[in-house]
């Protein structure tokens, strides 16, 4: 069957393309050539909704940063998603950094950013007493927020599965042939997939994707940021996330609280060749650590959980390239969407669903239903309410992962949801299991066990992220 709009890439703006499209009467496939949703840039990133004080007039970023940020709101209310407005101080040391901070500022004010305000060293020292003592004062952004990144694509394919779109998982795209009127997608085991309209939003690979039929061609530079995670006791620290003042290339080493209460510290912003190099190095991380000190003096290094690094899609070009191919018409290629890509997906999503309207008669899908409910959070239930549940469903009562507090209930249905987890790390990024503070170290053969009684495979066929990572090497008898 032909299909209307095919996409290819399930991260953050993939998803929310998928999801907005699922609005009207359409025949919607997404293509993924993981296992999963949220595995590449949308994995690993800041988590931050942007406010939008630096960016460039004119530009796209600056555009849909702005739309973006002013929808969270109620998109985390429809797909029940965590999703906290606890603004954002960019930190000035001297009188240098505060010209600069007006400046952004007033950048601000022009681009219609809400909410800014320059507090002075002692109105700091009110709402943020772990600041160093060398910070002179800062930009408030009041409408800066922090998200799980995965969280939201996750309940964006949810969603849109729901309402109807197809995902096409662990099948990379090799060739698109124009077959006028309209594309075939070629993919690596075989299968072709047709479509009118085909969107490219593969993250990292988008230049790639361009480049086999767009005359227009584009290289991404891979920038690779490492990261420092921290346990929920030191993200009592702070409350906002805090940024240096900027500079051409990167908004700095932050310093956050994250939407799970944890700590995180980053990133480091290092071009490299490789588009699958995510290892971290004792200098960078040290590097991170030595900056953000500068920020905030009382971090507590003992309470480290974890490291992790993510890829930006980097190019030279310095604005979102958004647009249809010119020798190829409905071929509509995104690339470069960097930060703050996270903040604008939703405004992107409209950005494409509006261009696809003069090309489509879009009707609209009687049936959507836009909202989205959430795993069960076990822990945050009152007492009575754990006891309900469990009297309902007593796998609720048997607690897997023990650090972050996980049942098997929560595993179970993380497993049977719409686009359900297949591996242990799928089960991570929905329900927080082994991401506490032994690391899997006690939870890991559970719920290997879980996955291979849900999915009906032997247990040896469990994998932690890919098909390279079985987690256990022999047969269980």
């Amino acid at each position: 069957m032909k299909k209307d709009v095919v996409i290819i890439g399930a991260g953050i703006v993939g998803c929310a393309i998928a999801r907005e499209l699922s609005k009207y009467d359409l025949k919607i496939t997404v293509i993924e050539k993981e296992n999963d949703v949220a595995t590449g840039i949308s994995k690993a990133n800041s988590g931050i909704i942007h406010a939008g004080f630096n960016e460039k007039k004119g530009t796209l970023k600056a555009e849909l940063n702005i739309k973006g940020n002013q929808m969270y709101d109620s998109l985390a209310k429809d797909l029940d998603f965590n999703f906290n407005r606890n603004g954002a101080l960019v930190l000035g040391f001297n009188d240098d950094d505060m010209y600069k901070l007006n400046t952004l500022k007033c950048n601000g004010t022009v681009l219609g950013v809400k909410d800014l305000e320059i507090l002075s060293k002692e109105e700091l020292r009110e709402i943020e007493p772990n600041l160093s003592t060398d910070v002179v004062g800062a930009l408030y952004a009041k409408t800066s927020g922090i998200v799980s990144p995965y969280e939201v694509t996750i309940a964006l394919a949810e969603n849109a599965c729901e309402n109807g779109v197809e995902f096409i998982l662990n099948s990379e795209v090799i060739d698109i042939e124009n077959t006028d009127p309209g594309y075939t997608i070629v993919l690596k085991d075989g299968r072709c997939v047709n479509s009118t309209i085909v969107i490219n939003s593969a993250g990292i690979n988008s230049d790639e994707i361009n480049n086999m039929i767009n005359k227009n061609k584009y290289t991404l530079h891979p920038v690779k940021g490492e990261y420092l995670l921290l346990d929920k006791v030191a993200g009592k620290i702070i409350n906002k996330t805090i940024f240096q003042v900027p500079s051409k290339i990167s908004k700095g080493v932050l310093v956050t609280p994250t939407s799970d209460g944890n700590l995180l510290i980053g990133p480091t912003a290092k071009g490299i060749d490789s588009k699958s190099s995510l290892d971290s190095t004792k200098v960078s991380l040290d590097e991170i650590l030595d900056k953000s000190k500068k920020s905030v003096t009382t971090i507590p290094t003992g309470r480290i959980l974890t490291t992790f690094a993510g890829l930006r899609p980097r190019l030279d070009y310095g604005d979102f390239i958004i647009e249809e191919a010119i020798d190829n018409e409905n071929f509509i290629s995104l690339v470069g969407i960097e930060s703050p890509g996270l903040t604008a997906a939703p405004a992107i999503a409209v950005y494409i669903k509006d261009i696809i309207s003069k090309k489509l008669n879009l009707k609209e899908n009687i049936y959507f239903y836009p909202y989205r409910k959430r795993i069960i959070k076990f822990t945050d239930l009152s007492l009575e309410e754990k006891n309900e549940l469990i009297s309902k469903n007593p796998e609720y009562g048997r607690m897997i992962c023990k650090c972050e507090l996980i049942t098997e209930g929560e595993i179970i249905d993380s497993i049977n949801r719409p686009l359900g987890a297949r591996t242990v790390d799928g089960v991570k990024r929905r329900t927080r299991a082994t991401m506490g503070g032994c690391q899997g170290i006690g939870c890991l053969l559970p719920i290997s066990k879980i996955i291979s009684r849900e999915l009906g495979i032997d247990i040896t066929e469990v994998t932690k992220n890919s098909k390279c990572s079985p987690v256990i090497g022999f047969k269980e008898v």
